[in-house]
C-alpha cells in the first residue's frame, strides 16, 4: 500500500478532551504544563475547552460537547490536517453514551498516525518528548491512491 509523508509542525495543533470524571485531572495537567501548551494551538470539546480556558487562561478553541458531536468534529479536523495531537483523559470506569464517537475518534487518530494520549502518564510522556520542540514526519496511507485502487477493483 502506498504511503505519503505528512509533517507535524513544530507548533502543534492539540485537541484537549476529557470525560466528566476526568475533567479536573485534565485541568490540573494543563495547569502543570501551561508553559509548554501556551506555545501550541489548542482546541477541545465544548465543556472541557471552556473549563480549561477559565481555569488556566490558555486559549482553547471549543467545539461542541462530546455527546453533541464534538468528538466527531475533532475527528474531522484530524482528517483535514488541522489537529495533529490528541490528549483525551477518558474514564474507563464510567459508561459514556457517546462511546461509539470516542471509538471513531481513536480510530481516525490511528489511521492518520497522530499522537493520542488517553491517560495522564501517556500525556506526560508525549508532552515531555523532544518531538514537542521540532517537526515530526510520519507516513500515512496515500488516500487518493487507495480510493482510486478501490474504485477500480470494486467494478
Amino acid at each position: 500500500m502506498e504511503t505519503i509523508t505528512l509533517t507535524i509542525k513544530k507548533q502543534k495543533n492539540i485537541a484537549l478532551i476529557a470525560h466528566d470524571g476526568k475533567k479536573a485531572e485534565l485541568i490540573k495537567w494543563c495547569k502543570d504544563n501551561s508553559e509548554t501548551l501556551k506555545n501550541h494551538n489548542l482546541c477541545g470539546t465544548g465543556t472541557t475547552a471552556r473549563m480549561i480556558t477559565d481555569a488556566t487562561g490558555l486559549q482553547v478553541r471549543g467545539y461542541n460537547s462530546g455527546p453533541l458531536g464534538g468528538d466527531q468534529q475533532i475527528g474531522a479536523k484530524i482528517v483535514e490536517g488541522k489537529v495533529d495531537f490528541v490528549i483525551f483523559f477518558s474514564d474507563p470506569l464510567t459508561a459514556a453514551p457517546h462511546d461509539p464517537d470516542v471509538k471513531a475518534l481513536m480510530r481516525i487518530a490511528q489511521v492518520y498516525d497522530i499522537p493520542f494520549a488517553n491517560n495522564k502518564a501517556t500525556a506526560d510522556f508525549l508532552i515531555h518528548s523532544s518531538y514537542m520542540d521540532e517537526e515530526y514526519d510520519h507516513d500515512v496511507i496515500n488516500f487518493k491512491k487507495n480510493i482510486e485502487h478501490r474504485a477500480e477493483t470494486l467494478l
